[in-house]
Formats: C-alpha cells, structure tokens, sequence
C-alpha cells in the first residue's frame, strides 16, 4: 500500500513536471512564427505591397509590428501589450481578405488563420505576467 502510494505521486509529480514543460513552450510556439513571419515581410515586401492597403510602408510597418510583438513576447517586457495589439493587427489583416472573397474563396482560409491566431495571441495576453501597461 505505501509503495503504491509513493508510486502514484511519483507519476503525478513527473505528469506534472513534462505538462508544465509543455505548456512552457507554448509562447515560443507562438512568437517564433511571428518572428519568422515579421522577417518574411522585409524579405519579400515588393511582392508583398501589391496585397496590402498602403502598399510597401505598410508591409514594413506590418513586419516591424510583428517582430516587435515576437520579441516582446519572448522577453516578457509588455508582452500583455503586444499581445493585445498584435490580436487587433491580425484581426484587421481579416478586412482586406474579406474583400477579395468574391474573387478568391481561398480567402477564408486566411481569414480563420487570423482569427485562431488572434486567438492566441488573446489567450496568450490574458496570462502574461508584465501588466505594466494593461492592468
């Protein structure tokens, strides 16, 4: 009976111990494509400026934004900030999809992808430690 006892707080202890490891990850998971994707629009902001209202400023501005919240993110300094700006940014990324919806189904796609990863980054926002900014 003892045995048994210690046996199950052992496995509860080590269940414990890789879930919180895991769930440690998650930030990474998430900040890291934004990173890459912040990079992405400096790397490719000509062909990028004919899909975006504002053209190549706003695809640098865009890019800027996102490896700025990445960082934030990563760091843990105003990331409750960054997150909650970042899930407006990707939320308002849904309008010009929207619009080319008549011409292109595959928009939808885009658009879910936004909406799950404004998802995310609110999710994400809502047990960030830093409220220096955001009670």
């Amino acid at each position: 009976m003892y045995i048994h006892v210690i046996t199950e707080r052992f496995f509860n202890q080590l269940i414990s111990l890789l879930m919180n490891g895991i769930i440690g990850l998650g930030k990474y998971l998430f900040a890291i494509p934004m990173g890459i994707f912040g990079i992405m629009h400096f790397i490719a902001a000509d062909q990028m400026a004919a899909m975006a209202p504002g053209g190549k400023f706003m695809v640098y501005f865009t890019g800027l934004a996102l490896v700025l919240a990445a960082v934030s993110i990563i760091i843990g300094k105003m990331d409750k900030l960054a997150s909650v700006l970042l899930a407006v940014m990707l939320l308002l990324f849904i309008i010009p999809h929207a619009q080319n919806m008549a011409s292109d189904e595959s928009e939808m796609f885009n658009i879910l992808k936004n909406i799950a990863m404004a998802g995310g980054a609110l999710l994400y926002a809502g047990q960030a430690k830093d409220d220096a900014v955001i009670g």
